[in-house]
């Protein structure tokens, strides 16, 4: 079967490839196999049979083999129905403090920052001057100061950005990279909460804790940790930061629970897929703003402090003086009854076959739904929910349709009413 580079690779990982080689694909930032750096988690993937993979500069686990729920499927449907435990310690964690902190941020990311409530956090999206997207973040209001998680394959360009920001920026505001002396874990799906629950002090009220949620904790006695409710495959989970010298017990520690079962980066990639989120890189870059890519929601309602004031790095070239969204060219849809799944790059042609109106930019065999499934980019005037286009697979036209995102109902976590 056809699937985005990720799931490709998986599907080969049985076969003797060249990881190094094959990690060249695509608009990702990659290492050589000789100065990869490994995570505090490395023995312990390969310990479990995990299939090691160049991404992001970073040796990780695309699948693991050699027990009954290993494999990019099986890893795919034990997240969905139990927990699926993800290495994230290649994404960048930052802490910003200082009193302008929030005025420092809302130049550099389209959302209203200054209107999370402590502990709350929001999807973001780092702009350029042009609007074009640098990265998508999620950032956290912690207090007495911001947590900011971004993609591990543009962590240190985003870092560099943010200091010619700083250089700049008249005001009271210090970044401080977390690096690789925190690692990051994700547990995913509807046993996650449970597994995460036995880390936790006895008196930490987990049942409260929203989606998009995030606190300072102890894990499993160990000081200097976080957890955030959030993830990237439609189920309820959380992620979790600790220092590298914990990780591998706290690790050890959720992997006792037979419902959490090690999951690589393959299954991540079909999950978040099945859950219509974007993979930086593919269905982001740096030519793309958020109007165009589905996520002007990232700025707040019509007539939001945000979207009224603006403030923001291409704020100029993504909305009109009075907050309205300008036109585009292009947008971001969800594509589905194809026979065939459809690799990025695929091209896309109106119904006739003849116009070629866009181009796929992540796609694959969705497990759950257990059809093809793809996002892509196509001319404005075609991206109309239920509009018949075709696909051009393997040189063959491939009849699809525009549907809505995303493709399996999401399972985000709802605090019970106290009713």
């Amino acid at each position: 079967m056809t699937m985005t580079w990720l799931s490709r690779l998986a599907a080969t990982s049985s076969r003797r490839v060249n990881y190094a080689a094959a990690a060249s694909h695509g608009r990702r930032t990659f290492a050589t196999s000789e100065n990869l750096v490994k995570t505090a988690l490395n023995q312990m993937h390969k310990d479990l049979g995990g299939s090691m993979v160049p991404f992001a500069g970073y040796e990780l686990p695309v699948l693991f083999e050699g027990h009954d729920h290993g494999g990019v499927l099986k890893e795919h449907h034990w997240c969905r129905a139990k927990a699926g435990l993800f290495d994230v310690s290649h994404m960048g964690q930052v802490r910003w403090r200082g009193k302008d902190r929030v005025a420092f941020l809302e130049t550099l990311v389209v959302s209203p920052i200054a209107d999370l409530k402590v502990h709350h956090g929001c999807l973001s999206l780092i702009t350029n001057e042009t609007g074009g997207i640098i990265d998508d973040t999620v950032i956290t209001n912690a207090g007495d100061y911001l947590y900011m998680v971004i993609n591990g394959a543009t962590k240190h360009s985003d870092m560099e950005h943010f200091q010619r920001q700083l250089d700049e920026f008249e005001g009271d505001v210090s970044m401080e990279y977390l690096g690789d002396d925190m690692q990051l874990l994700a547990i995913q799906g509807p046993a996650a909460a449970s597994a995460v629950k036995t880390l936790l002090p006895s008196n930490f009220e987990l049942e409260k804790m929203a989606f998009m949620t995030g606190v300072d904790t102890t894990l499993d006695g160990v000081n200097g940790c976080r957890i955030t409710r959030c993830g990237y495959t439609g189920e309820d989970g959380f992620e979790l930061a600790m220092p590298a010298s914990a990780a591998e017990a706290i690790a050890g520690r959720l992997l006792q629970d037979p419902n959490v079962n090690p999951t690589g980066l393959g299954a991540r990639d079909s999950l978040r897929l099945e859950a219509g989120l974007c993979l930086y890189g593919n269905d982001l870059n740096e030519t793309i703003n958020p109007v165009e890519a589905g996520l002007a929601w990232t700025m707040g309602p019509p007539k939001s402090r945000r979207r009224m004031q603006q403030g923001f790095l291409g704020a100029e070239h993504i909305l009109t003086p009075d907050g309205k969204l300008q036109a585009v060219s292009r947008k971001r849809i969800g594509i589905f009854g194809m026979k065939a799944p459809a690799r990025d790059h695929t091209e896309i042609y109106d119904a006739t076959g003849e116009t070629k109106i866009g181009e796929v930019t992540s796609g694959t065999f969705g497990p759950t739904v257990k059809a093809p499934v793809a996002m892509g980019y196509v001319d404005a005037a075609s991206s109309k929910v239920g509009t018949e286009i075709m696909l051009k697979i393997r040189n063959k036209m491939v009849k699809a349709q525009v549907t809505k995102m995303p493709f399996i109902t999401p399972n985000y976590y709802k605090v019970p009413s106290s009713e």
